[in-house]
């Protein structure tokens, strides 16, 4: 059955692999989601990611972090925009996650990017997902 929302897809996978403490997990590989793991990586909340390749299509695996006491470094992940309701927004109206504790990914004109870098940019767009 196809997926109608492949980043929510990625989203859940990285979710029910952290309730279950894997080391690691695999989703269905697209340019958006190696955006959205590069930046999750720069900020510091998986520990690297890696592209495989499959038979048919390729294979994003994402290596997850933890901190010593095996707690998850990601407490929460939230899909924003729908397929069904896109949300979208100016560089001042961009959300800040847990007064800055958290990050916001959001699709510009000038690439995937965090939160901070976007208002850096002077940018808005359309807000992905919410990490913390």
């Amino acid at each position: 059955m196809p997926v109608t929302d492949p980043l929510a897809d990625m989203l859940t996978r990285i979710r029910n692999a952290h309730m279950v403490k894997h080391s690691k997990v695999d989703v269905p590989l697209s340019k958006m989601k190696i955006s959205l793991a590069k930046i999750l990586k720069d900020e510091g909340y998986i520990k690297n990611y890696k592209l495989l390749k499959d038979k048919d299509h390729g294979v994003l695996r994402v290596y997850l972090k933890y901190y010593e006491s095996s707690q998850a470094v990601i407490t929460g992940l939230k899909r924003l925009s729908k397929p069904g309701r896109r949300v979208y927004v100016k560089n001042k109206d961009i959300p800040r996650v847990l007064n800055g504790m958290g990050i916001t990914v959001l699709s510009t004109p000038k690439g995937v990017l965090a939160d901070r870098e976007a208002r850096k940019q002077n940018v808005g767009g359309e807000l992905l997902c919410s990490v913390w």
